[in-house]
């Protein structure tokens, strides 16, 4: 019998024994729990002393999985909860509409705090998902942290506390782009022969000066060597002796070159760093230096070309595009644009306003793009309109935005003209997307370029396009109205965009079936619930190990801000500008324009940041984040997200209550 009975209850002493030994092991709970605020939120932010203290106002306790620690509407909320080990699942129930997934939550994680500061019972059931330890701080003790440290009651009150969200992006900033490897310490690591844009040119010394400028000019260049009738080097002549000393001081243009380059030359090799070329380049009080190789000259480098390299500031580089008179030298200035929004970013630039300037160079080399292909065609047959979609509609580019662009030009009527018009665009837009291609713009799955015929019409087929879309809502139009609803004039005559796009919001305002459809589309697309550990916990409970940034943070801000923007007429494409705009007319309260604005600011960065980093590393270009990755301020960020997103979505329902 006594066998039985030590069968029976052996588990039970097992049991019993292991919460002894548990307990034992915090028997020195103040340092253990010390340990554990360090690094925990919002708790790291007090000062050691306090700190301290606090630590020894803990109690411990414990959940074994299953175990519901709070019971919706009927636990009184008597303590402040820690997880310190485990985790737990928030849940509400709802009667005959049964469970609704809430949050998710682990290590670190924060319980009560609302219901001590209001005094309410639980609003949810929280569910122990494993055996899971907490830290319990008495109601009393909490208040009083929170009365002598008031700068923790955002943490626990508000969505976007502001410390909180500044330290989150100095975090982005300071610990994910310095400089982690050697080659990014551009000065010191990279030799002069890296940033030589071409191969030297030269002139006869015998030449005169009015050669001598429109030879610079046929080669797009702002300087020329000048070559000895022995053909060894004798001089350097630049766009700047040509303004000063024949212009200013009037030099007869059929004076020979001799007479106003600068002589002797100052070389450096083409080992030599680019440190090394600008410290010898404010010592000889030079802009020029010849780089030789082997006794052999190779090139010209100038102070400017070492700014634009490394990318200082943007307008060096927008200045640099700007200047260029080949199409093929914006090849290489495209793969510039990287390093001067990094800059942006070290300076402290954050969200959307580093996507502007990222739109604006890139708009930069478009511009000059045509302009030379045009110089390089002839005058267009008719008046045309170089249209760009989706991001770059929207003024939201990423790194190495898919091309998404079109071509549209003035109805003709003539039989023969409607033939020389498209077979000139026909030529022309093919190779623009080529060399967009060249400059780094890949082209999508689905070819929704210029070059492709269809996306290259007449203006009056274009009106056809949107009035079909809009008339025949069906999952493709779907698509196409976050596509192309997104538009806006990148070249030409832009008052074909403008008159489209009225037509299009004109015919929106209309469309009441087009717009339930639109809305319908926004509300599938959920936004993530929280992060569980290294996972993102989405609303049926899936937990997966990326987090998607356009699809579950950026995506659905942009959908709602279209679909607000086509029901109340509003013409802006960009986002921002969208929801401002819905904020000013009283479409969406200016907490929640605020609130928006700041989960899309913060996405917008992280995808900056992540790409950015992708882009140096050498790596394929994405938007999908681990968790792993993420800080804790990062995750609470995001999580302030999600829950900013999901309130968009109870919008809509109100906007259209149709489809609730």
């Amino acid at each position: 019998m006594s066998g039985d009975l030590l069968v029976v209850f052996f588990p039970l002493v097992c049991f019993v024994m292991s919460v002894a030994m548990t307990l034992e092991q915090f028997a020195v709970a103040p340092r253990v729990i010390l340990e554990f605020l360090r690094k925990t939120l919002p708790f790291n932010e007090l000062d050691a002393g306090v700190l301290d203290d606090l630590s020894r106002r803990w109690i411990i306790d414990y959940s074994p999985r299953g175990t519901l620690v709070f019971r919706q509407d009927v636990t009184e909320v008597s303590h402040l909860y820690l997880v310190q080990k485990g985790g737990v699942r928030i849940y509400s129930s709802d009667g005959d509409a049964g469970e609704t997934l809430k949050d998710y939550c682990g290590e670190g994680a924060s319980l009560g705090a609302v219901n001590l500061l209001r005094g309410h019972k639980a609003e949810a059931n929280v569910e122990a998902v494993e055996d899971t330890y907490f830290f319990l701080l008495e109601k009393s003790d909490f208040l009083a942290l929170l009365e002598n440290s008031p700068r923790l009651t955002p943490f626990y009150l508000q969505r976007f506390p502001d410390e909180h969200v500044a330290a989150a992006y100095a975090t982005l900033r300071c610990e994910r782009i310095l400089p982690r490897k050697q080659e990014s310490l551009f000065l010191v690591n990279t030799k002069v022969q890296a940033i030589i844009r071409h191969a030297p040119e030269m002139i006869a010394s015998s030449a005169t000066v009015q050669e001598t400028a429109a030879r610079m000019a046929e080669l797009g260049i702002g300087s020329l060597l000048v070559r000895s009738p022995a053909g060894t080097l004798a001089g350097i002549v630049t766009d700047q002796d040509l303004r000063t000393r024949v212009v200013a001081e009037g030099l007869d243009h059929s004076a020979s070159v001799e007479q106003i380059m600068a002589s002797p030359v100052h070389t450096i090799p083409a080992h030599a760093l680019c440190f090394d070329a600008l410290l010898c380049m404010m010592k000889q009080n030079v802009n020029h230096l010849v780089v030789e190789s082997r006794k052999q000259v190779i090139g010209v480098v100038t102070a400017n070309d070492i700014m634009v390299y490394q990318g200082t500031w943007p307008i060096y580089l927008f200045r640099q595009v700007a200047a260029q008179r080949r199409i093929e030298g914006l090849y290489d200035l495209a793969k510039k644009v990287p390093m001067a929004v990094r800059t942006l970013i070290m300076e402290g630039a954050k969200g959307t306003d580093p996507a502007r300037v990222l739109t604006l160079l890139n708009d930069s080399i478009l511009e000059r793009l045509l302009d030379l292909l045009c110089d390089e065609f002839g005058p267009p047959p008719a008046p045309f309109c170089w249209l760009t979609f989706n991001r770059d509609g929207r003024r939201e580019q990423a790194f190495r935005t898919e091309q998404h662009n079109a071509l549209i030009y003035r109805d003709l009527k003539d039989k023969r003209q409607i033939e020389v018009a498209e077979d000139y665009f026909g030529s022309f837009a093919v190779q623009a997307c080529n060399h967009l291609l060249a400059c780094g713009f890949p082209r999508g799955k689905r070819e929704i370029t210029a070059s492709n015929p269809r996306w290259r019409k007449p203006y009056s087929v274009w009106e056809a396009y949107f009035e079909e879309w809009l008339a025949a809502p069906g999952p493709r139009d779907a698509y196409n109205s976050a596509l192309f609803f997104d538009f806006r004039a990148a070249y030409g005559d832009t008052r074909m965009s403008l008159r489209l796009r009225r037509r299009l919001t004109d015919q929106a305002l209309r469309q009441h079936a087009f717009l339930r459809h639109l809305a319908t589309e926004c509300l599938r697309q959920w936004p993530p619930l929280a992060f569980f550990r290294d996972l993102v916990v989405y609303r049926d409970g899936e937990q997966r190990n990326r987090l998607d940034l356009e699809k579950g943070c950026l995506g659905p801000v942009v959908d709602f801000a279209r679909l607000m923007a086509l029901k109340y007429g509003i013409e802006e494409t960009n986002t921002v500008a969208r929801l401002r705009s819905l904020s000013r007319h009283g479409h969406i309260s200016p907490e929640i324009c605020a609130d928006v604005l700041e989960a899309y600011e913060f996405a917008t960065q992280m995808q900056l940041v992540h790409q950015l980093e992708q882009v140096e590393d050498g790596l394929p270009i994405d938007g999908y984040i681990d968790p792993a990755d993420l800080s804790s301020l990062e995750m609470k960020t995001l999580k302030d997200s999600f829950e900013v997103l999901k309130g968009l979505r109870e919008i809509i329902r109100l906007e259209f209550p149709a489809l609730i």
